[in-house]
């Protein structure tokens, strides 16, 4: 039988979590967390979802995210695809990163999303090797930890552009002053005293955390799905993996960004539409960074992953690119549901 669908609706909260192949390393040193983070901040803003959180571990990770536009999927296809390639290239490796189906719970917002916060934040800290120190050691641990959105929550590093911090801070404290110190009390509060709680709500469904009614509700939606993937025509019928054919998504590149096809295989200099093809061809084609380079004639995959590189950095400030970019791969979005 084929895997129903995801659960997925405009506004949909979602607690995303993601292993390594069999349990194995995701993140070897610093300079893989860094991509993620980076990869992480692209897909954000391509796809125009809501990160509230995230934590990076050694062999897995968190994401707390909304999607406004019901986009989970392509979200994360173009996230660990990204990923998946920069690590099989730097580390030699070739196949799947990532252990089978990423998982993703839905979430009911105003009850349940600050207490998940506390949980995927403390992640750093419930280690077998974290939880034998004394509670002041760990708060430390914690405080100190680079690799999750905890630290920008508290003020002890900047805010990052792509998190979205407001709602969670809001729903910690009411009061305009800052919600930073609340938050922190709240979250450090949980190293000593487990939300017994909570853990028996995240316990009593695979699917959602919730109330009752919530729970009953997503669990209807999921019985749903499963009858539909059930019949014969479903199967026949759906359109999974859908890619555009490179010259369908060069065809958008050059009209949005007003080049020609022969403008855009030169070389130029402080020109990022080569980048911004390349990033098209990766995420709506399905091509990896080496078939690119020959299709742009950029030279090597080792190249195209360093115009990559720029276009992200360009990203994080220039906000007419992030809305070119954006209305791109929404035409491109809707070119692949029509197929």
């Amino acid at each position: 039988m084929a895997r129903p669908p995801r659960i997925a609706y405009e506004g949909a909260v979602y607690h995303v979590t993601a292993r390594g192949n069999e349990r194995r390393t995701l993140f070897v040193d610093d300079a893989d967390r860094e991509r993620f983070v980076r990869v992480l901040g692209e897909s954000v803003a391509s796809f125009e979802v809501r990160l509230y959180l995230f934590c990076l571990m050694s062999n897995h990770f968190h994401l707390v995210v909304e999607t406004p536009r019901a986009n989970l999927g392509p979200f994360m296809h173009r996230l660990q695809t990204a990923y998946t390639v920069y690590f099989n290239r730097r580390h030699g490796r070739c196949g799947h990163l990532m252990q089978g189906r990423y998982g993703a719970r839905l979430v009911e917002k105003d009850a349940y999303l600050l207490r998940l916060s506390r949980y995927v934040h403390l992640n750093p800290v419930f280690t077998a090797a974290a939880r034998q120190r004394p509670v002041r050691e760990r708060i430390r641990l914690l405080r100190s930890y680079p690799w999750s959105s905890y630290r920008s929550y508290i003020g002890q590093a900047k805010p990052l552009g792509f998190v979205d911090y407001a709602p969670i801070l809001a729903s910690v404290c009411s009061a305009p002053a800052p919600r930073g110190p609340a938050y922190r009390r709240f979250v450090e509060a949980g190293i000593a005293t487990i939300d017994a709680a909570f853990l028996e709500v995240k316990k009593a469904s695979g699917l959602c955390l919730g109330s009752e009614d919530f729970r009953e509700r997503v669990g209807r939606w999921h019985r749903q799905r499963l009858a539909a993937s059930a019949r014969p025509e479903d199967v026949t019928f759906r359109r999974r993996g859908t890619v555009l054919a490179a010259e369908a998504i060069l065809a958008v590149v050059c009209r949005r960004l007003g080049v020609d096809r022969e403008m855009l295989l030169r070389r130029r200099r402080n020109s990022l539409d080569r980048a911004v093809a390349s990033r098209m061809l990766c995420d709506h084609g399905g091509l990896t960074q080496r078939q690119v380079a020959q299709i742009l004639r950029i030279g090597s995959g080792a190249c195209v992953s360093q115009h990559l590189r720029k276009l992200g950095d360009a990203l994080e400030s220039d906000r007419a690119l992030q809305n070119q970019l954006r209305a791109i791969a929404e035409e491109l979005q809707r070119l692949r549901e029509k197929r």
